[in-house]
């Protein structure tokens, strides 16, 4: 089975080598010359843990190739996935231009029947606007060529995408005749061998699953973030009520985790995008709205404690920032939380001195000389007033803290993560702050 994968961006790369490593011939096409010439030499535009891999054996094997032409790949092809982006407009709504693009280029150009999938994150009825571009580049050519439009919405987590895609929780699928089922039941074949379903249904319901199931995650993370600012004020302990409540097999652990607000790819841009759409009906969505307005507000309680803390006095300050993108295993820097104190900071007079292990070349698009770059973490705290810990990355969880103490002006740790033992800094004569925990809290628990 021959498949084009257009766009290789975050999705598109992922989906074009994971197929490929189960023996699908892959062409991953994309307008961008240079990020296709950079994938031929084995340059790939995103950080994704052991995607270079799958990209370069794939490759090298001749089961993976990249393409800008799409009129010259796609004869021969089976199934073709669109997974282009789709950016937030001014009103929060998803950007379909360039999804209805590369629809109207698949109706210009195909030849033999097609299974086109979009792969791209799209509202509900994209599917019937992608059905009307195919057909109308048909009749503008005077052709009449059998195709199916299909829905498989992706469910990737950045630092893990590439498990995610070789053993899936479940597949998703929309379609609407059984040639599209049948077609993309034997493309799926080799990632259900772990016994986890693939979920056909109607198309609506399958665009609408994608954006239901990333704002019931966001949702979590701002009911938790809500409840650990009220821990704080009342004296209890957010990572406590955690554990108390993910034991209810209702609830579960995943996505309560208290920190300073969600960023990345997916959940901002889908909330809003929700948002926009239950708008459009008539249907204004209340928890998700509260879901959006609570998570910027979170992306602001670092600074507040900053701000607390040194009595507003922060000119001429220098604060050591661990961490950069938006969640560890990524460099994306898309609505990560580091850039909102980092802009704080600054505009407050202060200097900021930043590591991140993957981060540094992505973030510096947008920061540029505005911080100063460091080569580690202890290069980061060398001369600073405080440590903010803003990505939880393994190699920031057991710091040499005797080094950090003497390299620090003062002993001061902002935990955004809630990833340190706030008792046994205490201890080590640092003050730690952290999300949901009060410093009434940590004394109590540092003499218990």
């Amino acid at each position: 089975m021959k498949v084009i994968v257009i766009g290789t961006g975050y999705v598109g790369l992922v989906t074009g080598a994971c197929l490929a490593e189960v023996g699908t011939q892959v062409v991953c096409v994309d307008v961008n010359a240079e990020k296709i010439n950079n994938l031929q030499k084995g340059i790939l535009p995103i950080y994704e843990p052991g995607l270079e891999e799958i990209v370069s054996r794939n490759y090298q094997n001749g089961r993976l190739s990249f393409s800008t032409d799409l009129a010259s790949v796609i004869g021969g092809a089976t199934i073709a996935f669109i997974a282009v982006g789709t950016p937030p407009g001014e009103d929060g709504s998803a950007d379909l231009q360039y999804v209805l693009q590369v629809a109207k280029e698949i109706g210009t150009n195909m030849s033999d029947y097609l299974v086109v999938v979009t792969k791209s994150t799209v509202p509900v009825g994209t599917a019937v606007k992608v059905n009307r571009e195919i057909k109308q580049a048909m009749l503008d050519r005077g052709a009449l060529i059998d195709y199916d439009v299909a829905s498989n919405p992706e469910f990737l987590k950045e630092g893990a995408a590439v498990q995610d895609f070789l053993k899936p929780d479940r597949i998703v699928v929309g379609v609407n005749t059984d040639r599209a089922k049948e077609t993309l039941e034997q493309l799926y074949h080799p990632f259900l061998l772990n016994g986890r379903p693939i979920i056909f249904m109607d198309i609506a319901s399958a665009e609408m699953t994608k954006y239901a199931a990333n704002a019931m995650l966001a949702t979590k993370i701002s009911f938790i973030n809500d409840i650990a600012n009220l821990c704080e004020l009342v004296g209890a302990d957010v990572n406590q009520v955690r554990k108390g409540i993910g034991s209810d097999a209702r609830i579960g652990t995943s996505f309560i985790y208290p920190g300073i607000g969600y960023g990345g790819s997916c959940f901002p841009k889908d909330v809003k995008a929700l948002v926009k759409t239950g708008k459009e009906y008539g249907h204004g969505l209340r928890i998700l709205e509260a879901v959006e307005a609570v998570n910027n507000d979170q992306k602001k309680v670092l600074f507040n404690k900053i701000y607390k803390h040194f009595d507003g006095l922060l000119q001429g300050r220098t604060f050591a920032m661990w961490g950069l993108s938006f969640k560890p295993g990524t460099d994306d820097m898309r609505e990560a939380s580091s850039l909102v104190l980092i802009n704080s900071l600054l505009e407050a007079g202060a200097t900021v001195q930043v590591f991140d292990p993957v981060a540094m070349h992505e973030a510096g698009k947008t920061l540029k000389d505005s911080v100063k770059w460091c080569k580690d973490m202890y290069e980061a705290a060398a001369g600073a007033d405080a440590v903010l810990l803003v990505t939880e990355w393994n190699e920031f969880r057991l710091p040499d803290w005797p080094r950090v103490k003497q390299l620090l002006k003062a002993s001061v740790v902002f935990d955004g993560r809630n990833i340190y033992d706030n008792a046994y800094l205490h201890k080590q004569g640092f003050t730690c702050y952290s999300i949901g925990l009060s410093q009434s809290t940590v004394g109590v628990l540092s003499n218990s």
